[in-house]
């Protein structure tokens, strides 16, 4: 038993060096001939012979085998009609639910509260607003609802007065829903400050964005039913 675990060693350095030696050359070729390419995080062996995923942060690229050559497109895998690329970049812009400011949100249960749902919105987007309409439809629902002003001053201010109101969830849906202008309030904005920067460092680029217990990021309002599967997929 004494030779087994050097052997199972020796086998795995094997096994690994080819992809660690393929890896070298491409990080080495690109970064020589391309100087203003943004970091390299990771490069991986793609389901398609010969060719490389290339990530940098959450954006990905694909290579040949020796870097001589980059392409910027979707991969699709049509015996099995799915799209690597679109699964790969769900993948990377999932955010742990425990990561995710929830201190910094106000929140509505509904029925037995055990699926939940987060919902970063500006209070002047329609999109919002439209979104804001179909989740009153949910049951059994927890909603956390992260304030997001990204929209100008205006949305500032009503952010502000919906999160200093004594009631914050009535006052947003008074806004959303019935188009009741929150009252002007005044108090610590800190919150509503750290929940811009966080979707700065994730890359939250519009509104609704929304994220489910299993950290998967849904961008836009999405159909209800959508929403609905998701909660659903979740066990």
């Amino acid at each position: 038993m004494k030779f087994v675990r050097p052997l199972l060693i020796a086998l795995l350095t094997l096994a690994i060096s080819p992809v660690f030696a393929q890896e070298t050359t491409i990080r080495k070729s690109l970064s020589e001939r391309l100087p203003n390419l943004p970091k390299i995080d990771e490069i991986s062996k793609t389901p398609m012979n010969g060719l490389y995923e290339v990530r940098m942060g959450s954006d990905i690229m694909y290579s040949d085998a020796d870097g001589s050559f980059l392409i910027q497109g979707t991969l699709i895998d049509v015996k099995q009609r799915r799209n690597l690329t679109e699964e790969r970049m769900e993948k990377l812009s999932a955010i742990a639910f425990d990561q995710l400011p929830l201190k910094n949100a106000f929140t509505q249960v509904r029925g037995n509260g055990k699926r939940k749902l987060v919902v970063f919105a500006d209070p002047n987007c329609g999109y919002c607003k439209r979104f804001e309409k179909d989740l009153q439809k949910l049951d059994n629902v927890t909603i956390h609802h992260l304030l997001y002003p990204i929209l100008g001053e205006d949305s500032k201010a009503k952010s502000r007065n919906i999160w200093c109101a004594k009631d914050k969830a009535k006052t947003w849906n008074d806004w959303m829903l019935n188009g009741t202008a929150p009252a002007a309030a005044s108090c610590d904005t800190a919150p509503l400050d750290a929940n811009v920067e966080f979707g700065k460092k994730y890359r939250i680029t519009g509104t609704p964005t929304l994220f489910f217990a299993d950290g998967t990021r849904v961008p836009g309002a999405v159909p209800l039913a959508q929403v609905e599967k998701l909660l659903a997929d979740i066990k």
